[in-house]
């Protein structure tokens, strides 16, 4: 490695001195990861203006044997986007690049780089009445690099996809510092590979996204909120079922609350539901430019009392009312920290597979974690549950995800339905993984970063062992 001295000067040369940073008290917001659970070490935080920058710092890293770490926000939960301990990476910021390079609300495109706030640019959208339809907590924090990054996905799945289905073009600086610019405003375009595709939710280990052309939706005129309780899973999910018959592609949320996640938030957010208690909450929206949604959303749960599903419900009679019905959900997070520590699993199984693996995760974790306490909540519309598991002093971590994760795999399931990799799921993946799809994460990261360079230790370990992932795994 050459001396830190060098580095340093050839980066200023690049962005400027002011925009290198040294001291502990400037780089540690950029060295910890949200969830304050992960701490590394950086050469510097490097904070260029432009991609010409970004590619001016990637070339000098590369050529001074200083790895990169790309960071957004930072508001990640797999802890992607932080360095090691070693003081061999440099922390590139994007959070200089937030321009909003276009906005075309008849071809409902916007073009943003890609340090441009996640609410920003949905607020400009709005502004022209379109919308862009990733709606995640961390949205005043999240940028729009971090979120293409990690394909992030959001209350809003159901209806409009995750972000990659929302993802038109990109500008991509690849690891030898050239610059890939696929900024079409297009949504046919079968000229040749769809090379955009493999740096959506790469977590910045194939490339660092620069700035992107998004797909915006128009806004809808109508929207209806509803907050159930249900009898059991399986009422939930023959509700939705119904839902879907009922509202079809007005429906942009089904979320699927347990009691016990309602309890949390009522004990350690003060927040209270206003409704009786079932064994799962369904908070239920629908949104359209046509009227009668509200008849139609009253129609479904008339009918899910008839059958005897539902236990109670109440449909918001105001804006206000729909957002105190989403700050239940919106708390549940918030509720288990004030709870103390717990372990999360964000999966994903097929909705038909769901009420076994449920019965099989809690027997499965009753062998190594006897009577832990849950707090389970997702969206149920797309499969995805979080499985935390709220954990105490003589809780074997490592033996809780490993089982977890197991009754994943044996329900057709994914270990990471939205957050990614990161850090903290490298090694579950690779234990639990199809060989065949370690042998491509393998031979593609080796295309199009042969030296390890961008981002190490995320989705795949640091250093790769080329004749393993070949022949059997990495």
């Amino acid at each position: 490695m050459t001396d830190r001295s060098q580095l340093l000067s050839a980066l200023a040369d690049v962005v400027g001195g002011r925009y290198v940073l040294t001291s502990n008290e400037d780089v540690a917001p950029y060295a910890t990861d949200w969830k304050r659970s992960s701490t590394g070490v950086p050469a510097c935080v490097v904070r260029p203006a432009s991609t010409s920058e970004v590619a001016g710092v990637v070339r000098h890293c590369r050529e001074l044997g200083f790895t990169i770490v790309p960071q957004g926000g930072n508001s990640g939960l797999a802890a992607g986007a932080i360095p090691d301990s070693s003081a061999g990476q440099v922390v590139l910021s994007l959070n200089r690049m937030r321009a909003i390079r276009s906005l075309d609300p008849v071809g409902m495109t916007i073009e943003v780089e890609a340090g441009a706030i996640l609410q920003t640019v949905r607020e400009n959208a709005s502004e022209v009445g379109r919308m862009l339809p990733i709606a995640i907590a961390a949205e005043g924090s999240a940028t729009i690099g971090g979120v293409i990054a990690t394909n992030a996905g959001g209350l809003n799945v159901l209806r409009y996809g995750m972000t990659r289905d929302l993802t038109l073009g990109l500008e991509v600086v690849l690891a030898d510092g050239s610059v890939a610019s696929g900024l079409r405003h297009l949504r046919k375009d079968n000229a040749g590979y769809d090379w955009k595709q493999w740096f959506i939710g790469s977590e910045g280990t194939l490339g660092i996204v620069t700035a992107a052309v998004m797909r915006l939706v128009t806004v809808p005129r109508h929207s209806v909120t509803t907050l159930l309780s249900v009898t059991n899973l399986d009422a939930a999910i023959s509700l939705f079922e119904l839902t879907q018959q009922d509202i079809g592609e007005a429906l942009s949320a089904f979320e699927l609350i347990s009691a016990q996640s309602i309890d949390l938030i009522e004990r350690y957010a003060q927040l209270k539901s206003p409704i009786a208690a079932g064994e799962w909450f369904i908070l239920l929206e629908a949104t359209s430019s046509l009227s009668g949604l509200r008849d139609a959303a009253e129609a479904v749960l008339a009918a899910g009392f008839e059958i005897g599903w539902v236990v109670d419900g109440v449909v918001a009679e105001s804006d206000m009312q729909a957002r105190q019905i989403w700050a239940l959900r919106e708390h549940v997070t918030e509720a288990e920290a004030r709870r103390g520590s717990s372990l999360k699993h964000d999966i994903s199984v097929p909705l038909t597979r769901m009420g076994a693996f449920l019965a099989d995760a809690e027997a499965a974790l009753e062998t190594v974690a006897p009577g832990a306490g849950l707090n389970l909540f997702g969206h149920l519309g797309d499969g995805n549950l979080h499985y935390n598991v709220l954990l105490e002093p003589d809780h074997d971590q490592q033996a809780i995800n490993r089982v977890v994760h197991d009754v994943v795999v044996k329900h057709g399931g994914s270990i990471s339905a939205e957050h990614g990799l990161g850090q903290y799921r490298v090694d579950e993946w690779l234990r639990v993984a199809p060989d065949a799809d370690l042998r491509l994460a393998s031979t593609l990261k080796t295309a199009l970063d042969p030296d390890g360079l961008l981002n190490p230790g995320k989705i795949l370990p640091s250093k790769l062992s080329h004749s393993k992932a070949i022949g059997e795994t990495i």
